[in-house]
């Protein structure tokens, strides 16, 4: 069974997919950190995402790059490797993995990836176009959503707690302009765009906790057990 999480930026999909998988004993796939480490290793290694031959070769090699381990019950990502899990989120990648994202060739490589990965296995799926591209047929399906003045806040808290280095000058004003930057591009790009697949349950983080929207996602998981449900439900 696969369980697709998407939603823009800060609307807390990482924290609650990780929660839910535990709970129901699924595997965790935050996709994000794929396309974050894959952009780590485009900025590291210099690679010009506009000349297709020079990112398709770098794409070629990536998968042998990549690896994802389990390191005291939490998921480290490495690149040639090299750990990265911390560096990915910082302001450098962050800057730049909407305009990676964006490139077909990149989502492409991607998303063969997170398919194989699923083969065979129950997890839960955490990204932009999980329930849209990569897993259309999903079981359950569901879109996080927030207020934006309430995931400014949560990521200008999320980088000044775990990168305290890298946004000393980070402000509250600058994390909103990042974040409707960011939704913009990732809404309007042409290639896997992040929209809302009509079939999936739509849930307002603002002012829940995560106990709070994993408990509505089982909420979802056991209506699947008894009818279908509309499109574009929202749970509340």
């Amino acid at each position: 069974m696969i369980i697709t999480i998407d939603g823009p930026v800060a609307t807390g999909k990482s924290g609650v997919a990780k929660k839910l998988a535990e709970s129901i004993g699924y595997i965790f796939f935050d996709t994000g950190a794929m396309y974050r480490t894959l952009t780590y290793g485009i900025l590291k290694d210099k690679i010009d995402i506009k000349q297709p031959d020079q990112l398709q070769q770098f794409l070629d090699q990536f998968p042998s790059k990549f690896d994802i381990k389990i390191v005291q019950r939490e998921r480290r990502y490495y690149f040639e490797g090299e750990e990265v899990t911390q560096h990915i989120r910082g302001q450098e990648v962050t800057s730049a993995v909407s305009e990676v994202s964006a490139s077909k060739a990149v989502r492409d490589k991607l998303i063969a990836l997170q398919r194989e990965l699923a083969v065979g296995v129950n997890a839960v799926f955490e990204g932009r176009d999980m329930g849209t591209v990569v897993f259309p047929d999903a079981t359950l399906k569901i879109f996080l959503t927030g207020r934006d003045d309430i995931r400014s806040k949560r990521r200008f808290d999320e980088l000044k707690t775990k990168y305290s280095q890298d946004s000393q000058n980070l402000t509250l004003e600058q994390c909103l302009i990042d974040i409707n930057k960011r939704d913009t591009i990732d809404s309007t790009r042409e290639n896997s765009p992040l929209i809302q697949a009509k079939d999936a349950y739509v849930i307002d983080t603002s002012d829940l906790t995560m106990d709070e929207v994993v408990f509505r996602i089982l909420e979802c998981m056991d209506s699947l057990k008894t009818k279908p449900h509309s499109p574009n439900r929202s749970s509340s």
